[in-house]
């Protein structure tokens, strides 16, 4: 079959300058992908299962679909990819001066011992608890050897097979130096009574936490290369031992993603004022098998606290009076049966909202599955209970912060490492947040957003005023089955962060790679960190790679995508045709509207089309809207500037030989768009899609579902897409089973880079604002990475 779009052919262009490091960097292939870039996903195989954990049965979740993503190409530095037969790792070889970009920051914290004396002397570990300070640079020091080495402990491996297996990999481990247990305590604020001890803390949590078991051995990344490794649920240094050695598997030192700028450093001893905490355990729990383990999380918890069940099923009763009726930890249970509806947000709304405002701190968890590769998935629930529950030190540390400090209100880890980089958007949600905005008296919420993923958190009462103080009925919530995305619950998941942050809290997160906590929320747009040749192989190793268009390849120059109407309407108002420039915007976006609306919203709308209806609205021919309707155009195109890194990208990735096709939603033409494409440097022959010539857009799917079935006439079997609109460029294809690489939109560049909160609401179309930050946008999103 032919392609419905348009091939359109422009001058050759040659790319001078090749990207650097290619000499120095290979391809590492396993069975089902190519490796590791953090922004390319490639969503779960076709036929594969998931399920939430209120809807069995029922398509996964947006987060459950987003947690089998992998990537597609790893580049790996020859100089630091080791495959060892007996590695004897030395300072010199994991510092962050022999390598740069992979060395390990180690948190500057004494021993707990050192540190409650240091507390003691002061007279105030209370004060101290919570101390804030400004995040070290990274350190190419390890960290300080405890006073008393550890002894080696069991070695002997008695119990069997298995047991003999992981005794020779203990001592695989510390003999070459891939296990440091110093280092691995200190960097992790734990103490043990033997090396082996703390060799089996790694390797459970490793399991499904970024925990590195010393600098020369990095855990994500491996999980990230072999894929096979993670849906196994093995740690992924047994799993090098035992058999990825044997193998020609590869692996890399310890890597640090991201650099908190602040850090809190509570205490790792419970505070008298910690102690005195009332504290609640919310759980909800669809799978029984769960009350188990929430019950043996909480075995070492450092207070006893008050545990709030909701159950899915009467028949769980006798079950959870057996797993916390008399638990060592536990003052007080109870249990109420609750219906399906909801999901893990209703429950504890509607039995306990008001019971848990006579608690000072309450954790809300719930069970959680995901069934996708054949075997259950339980990493991302495992990752939030051993951060929310499990961790002694994670959770007195916690504690501490929050009795030293009354401005924290909320608390959980930093989003799961497997997810997506986009995950921390408002994604389809914005309808519903904006319901959730004016419920709450909140004012703008930025597209990416800090919130607790997974609904799994610790909060204050009073941080959750508006939502936790409100008399709620089970009629209040949608009815099963849920949209994987897009519903009051998804929404509200994400307005906690902010809801708190109006309140006057501050959020806390725990970054595990580091076992630091801090306030910065700069981890939700960390995988942009970098620069787009670090990207370029993984880009290249796919046969057709297809492009967005606005913000993609051109942006413009002063951002705002309705700063050409507003200068038309102005022209019209100097006329008299219109009562202000605001006015004539309002009224242009109500005709496509109304077009849309019209249509049943099927297909897309021509601008040729709005422009004939303003026309008729205004009382004019037709022939002088088509001129104002030039005019926009014009005025669009006048502004147009390239992405210049993208643009010589696109013409390079043509000149190697790349099938380019280029997708856009827009009320403009094929030939309007093409002429912008030009504009911007656009070399290449490419195929254009259109969403207003095809009649079907990106941003509902439609024009996915094209895609995706000329790919398969066209026999392509590796695409991927490029672009900037989450929903759009990522989401929806996603959800289709297409590969995709998201950058970030200027707008959510400048929030990144810590800028003003500018152009929102009114002042979107307010000119002096408009010139005042609209080009600084512009020229600060020109490159959609954040840099080195």
């Amino acid at each position: 079959m032919k392609p419905a779009g348009k091939m359109i052919s422009l001058l050759p262009w040659l790319f001078q300058t090749q990207l650097n490091g290619q000499s120095r960097r290979k391809r590492l292939e396993t069975d089902e992908f190519l490796g590791l870039d953090d922004n390319v996903v490639v969503p779960e195989k076709e036929g594969a299962e998931a399920r939430g954990d209120e809807a069995a049965g029922e398509a996964p979740t947006l987060e459950e679909k987003s947690l089998i993503t992998i990537t597609e190409t790893v580049i790996v530095d020859e100089s630091v990819a080791v495959n060892d037969e007996s590695l004897a790792v030395n300072d010199d070889a994991v510092t962050a001066d022999a390598r740069p970009g992979f060395g390990l920051t180690i948190p500057e914290t004494p021993p707990p011992e050192e540190e409650a004396e240091a507390a003691d002397e002061s007279g105030s570990r209370a004060e101290t608890s919570a101390l804030v300070e400004p995040a070290a640079s990274p350190s190419p020091e390890l960290a300080s050897p405890l006073e008393e080495p550890l002894p080696l402990g069991d070695t002997q491996g008695d119990g069997g097979a298995h047991a003999a297996m992981m005794s020779q990999a203990f001592m695989d481990a510390v003999s070459s130096g891939l296990f440091d247990p110093t280092w691995y305590q200190a960097t992790y604020g734990l103490r043990f009574a033997t090396q082996r001890e703390a060799f089996d803390d790694y390797i459970r949590k490793s399991q499904f936490a970024p925990v590195n078991p010393s600098p020369g051995f990095d855990s994500e990344t491996y999980h990230r290369m072999y894929i096979d490794v993670f849906h196994a649920q093995q740690s992924p240094l047994q799993h090098y031992l035992l058999h990825g050695r044997s193998e020609g598997r590869q692996h890399v030192p310890a890597t640090v993603r991201w650099f908190p700028r602040e850090i809190v450093a509570p205490g790792s001893t419970l505070s008298e004022a910690a102690g005195e905490l009332k504290v609640a355990l919310c759980l909800h729990v669809f799978y029984p098998d769960f009350l188990d383990r929430f019950a043996q999380a909480i075995a070492r918890f450092p207070v006893k606290v008050d545990v709030l069940l909701t159950l899915a099923s009467a028949d769980f009763e006798a079950h959870a009076q057996a797993a916390f009726g008399d638990h060592a930890k536990v003052n007080k249970l109870e249990t109420r049966v609750v219906p399906n509806r909801g999901r893990n947000f209703g429950p504890v709304l509607v039995e306990y909202g008001d019971a848990l405002q006579e608690y000072d701190l309450f954790c809300h968890l719930h069970s959680k599955k995901s069934l996708y590769s054949g075997k259950e998935q339980t990493q991302w629930a495992e990752y939030l209970i051993e951060y929310l529950l499990r961790d002694p030190s994670v959770i007195t540390r916690l504690l501490n912060a929050f009795a030293a400090d009354d401005t924290l209100g909320l608390y959980y880890p930093t989003t799961f490492w497997m997810m997506p980089s986009w995950v921390n958007h408002q994604t389809m949600n914005k309808g519903f947040m904006r319901e959730w905005q004016q419920k709450l008296g909140l004012g703008h919420i930025p597209e990416f957003l800090s919130y607790p993923a997974g609904g799994m958190f610790w909060s204050r009462p009073g941080a959750m005023k508006g939502v936790l103080d409100q008399s709620w009925t089970y009629e209040d919530f949608p009815e099963e089955p849920l949209p994987n995305d897009n519903s009051m619950l998804h929404a509200l998941e994400r307005v906690l962060g902010p809801l708190a942050e109006n309140l006057g809290y501050r959020q806390l997160f725990f970054y595990p790679p580091t076992g630091q906590f801090t306030t910065d929320n700069g981890y939700i747009t960390a995988s942009y960190h970098g620069r787009l040749e670090q990207h370029q192989a993984s880009i290249q190793a796919h046969a057709c790679i297809s492009f967005d268009v606005f913000d993609t390849l051109v942006r413009r120059e002063y951002t705002i995508p309705d700063y050409a109407k507003l200068k038309l309407g102005k022209r019209l108002a100097e006329q008299g045709l219109v009562s202000s420039a605001q006015a004539f915007v309002k009224l242009r976006n109500d005709a496509e509207s109304t077009l849309r609306k019209r249509a049943n919203f099927q297909g897309d709308v021509r601008i040729e089309a709005v422009y004939d209806e303003i026309a008729d609205l205004l009382d004019v021919s037709r022939q002088e809207g088509q001129l104002w309707m030039d005019q926009e155009y014009e005025l669009d195109l006048e502004m147009i500037r390239p992405k210049d890194e993208m643009v010589e990208l696109f013409n390079h990735l043509s000149a190697q030989g790349h099938i380019l096709w280029v997708i856009s939603d827009s009320y403009y033409n094929r030939e309007q768009v093409g002429l912008m494409l030009r504009k911007a440097g656009v070399a290449a022959a490419y195929r254009l899609m259109v969403s207003s010539e095809e009649q079907a857009r990106k941003d509902n799917g439609t024009m996915w579902h094209k895609v995706k079935q000329d790919l398969a006439n066209e026999g392509i079997t590796r695409h991927l897409h490029i672009g900037d609109n989450v929903v759009a460029d990522a989401q929806m294809p996603g959800d289709l089973g297409l590969t995709t690489f998201h950058i970030l939109h200027p707008m959510d560049k400048w929030q990144a880079l810590g800028f003003p909160s500018v152009l929102h609401g009114a002042d979107a179309l307010d000119e002096m604002q408009i010139l005042k930050w609209g080009r600084l946008i512009s020229e600060v999103g020109r490159n959609p990475f954040i840099g080195e």
